[in-house]
C-alpha cells in the first residue's frame, strides 16, 4: 500500500465528503496555513464524530486564524549559524532537510516553513556538514524539517554516512510523525531499513523521535513499522506536546504511555505547546498540563512514564518538576547558555499561564514573583 497525499479541501471533500459550510471553513483556514494529510491517516478518523481527536490533528479548524501568537517561538532564527543548520546547545547539531511533512499537523510550531516563500532548508548540505566536522563538541546530531523520512532513501543515505565518517558523532537522530501519519513509508522500503541497519551501529546508535500524540494512532501496522525500525537497529522512542482536545486527559495519556511502552517505544518528551501563531487554542494552561501528567502516570508503570515535561523556550528547554497550591517548581534542562544547565526556579502558581513568559511578565516587580535557586 502506498497511500495517495491529499493537499486540497477539494480532494478531502472527494473523499470523505464535507458539509459545504465546513468545507469553506477549512479552506479559509488554508489561504494561512496549508492543508496535508494522506488516504492511510484519514482513514483513522471517525468523520461521524466532529470532536474526533485525530481529525483535530490534522483537519483545519477556523479557531487557527484567532488570536495572537509567534512564527518563531523558540526563536530558532538565533540559533541558525547558516541555512538549514542550527547549534543551540553545545553537544546537538540540527539539520533541516526538508520542508515537506507526511501530514501538516495543526499545531505545528515550525509551520513558518509552509508559510514562508523564505526557505530554511537547503539541498546541498556539504556546507552544514563541515560545519559539524568543525565543531568537534557536536555528539548528536538531529535530522528534522519537516519530516526527513518524506526524502528518497537515495537522498537521505548520503547524509548519513557522512556523519557516520565524522569520529565525534556518536548519536544521529531523526525527528519523524511517519510512523503515524503514513507506517507504509518504512515497510515498503527495503533500502530504507538497509541503509538504516548499516549506520545504526552497536556504539553509534540511530534514534527515530516519534510523534504519536493520540494511542489511536498506534494501529497495528505503525508497531509492525515500529518493529521494522527495531530489527534495523534504529532505537524508537516517542515525544508529544500535550493538546486541548486531542491528550488532555489522563485516560488518554494513560492509554497513549501504555501502549508505546508496552511497544518497546520509551517515553522521551512531553511538551507544553508552544505558543506559535495560530495555536492557541491547542494550548492547556501549563499547570493544568502537569497535573493531567501526573494523574495519568498514576496508572503507568516506571517504564510507561520516563518522559520529561518541558517547555522549548528561546533560553533552553525548561523542566516542570513540580508544583503546590502556591508555587511551581522548574529547572533548566537543558540551555543555550551552558551556565543555565540545572539551574532551578520557583514561581508563584499562575492557574492561567501557558507559557515560561508568562511567569516571568506576572507582575512588573518580576523578582517578587521568583526566586531564583543555585
Amino acid at each position: 500500500m502506498n497511500p495517495k497525499y491529499i493537499t486540497s479541501i477539494s480532494e478531502l471533500d472527494n473523499l470523505v465528503g464535507l458539509a459545504p459550510k465546513a468545507r469553506e471553513k477549512m479552506e479559509t483556514v488554508t489561504d494561512m496555513f496549508p492543508f496535508r494529510s494522506n488516504e492511510y491517516y484519514l482513514s483513522l478518523i471517525d468523520w461521524k464524530d466532529g470532536h474526533d481527536p485525530l481529525r483535530r490533528i490534522v483537519i483545519p479548524d477556523i479557531r487557527e486564524l484567532n488570536g495572537s501568537g509567534s512564527c518563531d517561538p523558540s526563536c530558532e532564527k538565533d540559533y541558525t549559524k547558516q541555512p538549514g543548520l542550527q547549534h543551540k546547545y553545545d553537544q546537538t547539531g540540527l539539520l533541516l532537510l526538508t520542508d515537506v511533512c507526511g501530514g501538516i499537523c495543526r499545531f505545528c510550531f515550525r509551520k513558518r516553513l509552509f508559510m514562508s516563500c523564505e526557505r530554511e532548508t537547503v539541498k546541498d548540505v556539504s556546507g552544514n556538514l563541515e560545519y559539524i566536522r568543525e565543531h568537534k563538541e557536536i555528539t548528536n546530531v538531529l535530522l528534522t524539517g519537516g519530516d526527513p523520512l518524506m526524502l528518497a532513501t537515495r537522498q537521505l543515505e548520503p547524509v548519513l554516512r557522512e556523519l557516520r565518517e565524522i569520529p565525534h558523532v556518536s548519536i544521529i537522530r531523526i525527528g519523524s510523525k511517519m510512523l503515524a501519519y503514513n507506517p507504509y513509508r518504512i515497510l515498503n522500503d527495503a533500502e530504507l531499513l538497509h541503509t538504516l541497519s548499516r549506520y545504526s551501529t552497536p556504539e553509534k546508535r540511530i534514534y527515530l523521535m516519534a510523534h504519536f500524540n493520540h494511542p489511536r494512532e498506534i494501529t497495528p501496522v505503525s508497531i509492525e513499522a515500529a518493529e521494522a525500525l527495531r530489527k534495523a537497529g534504529v532505537i524508537v522512542v516517542n515525544q508529544t506536546p500535550i493538546l486541548n482536545g486531542i491528550n488532555d486527559n489522563a485516560e488518554t495519556l494513560t492509554a497513549l504511555f501504555r501502549k508505546v511502552s508496552f511497544a518497546g517505544i520509551s517515553p522521551y518528551y512531553v511538551f507544553q505547546c508552544r505558543p506559535t501563531t495560530g495555536n492557541g487554542f491547542f494550548q492547556v494552561p501549563l499547570e493544568e498540563s502537569y497535573d493531567v501528567l501526573q494523574k495519568s502516570w498514576q496508572a503507568c508503570s516506571g517504564l510507561a512514564k520516563r518522559a520529561r515535561f518541558v517547555m522549548s523556550h528561546a533560553t533552553g528547554k525548561i523542566e516542570v518538576v513540580g508544583k503546590t497550591a502556591e508555587h511551581v517548581f522548574m529547572r533548566y534542562h537543558q540551555a543555550a547558555d551552558a551556565v543555565d544547565i540545572g539551574k532551578f526556579m520557583v514561581f508563584r502558581s499562575n492557574p492561567v499561564a501557558r507559557w515560561f513568559d508568562d511567569y516571568q511578565h506576572l507582575t512588573a516587580e518580576v523578582e517578587k514573583q521568583k526566586v531564583w535557586l543555585f
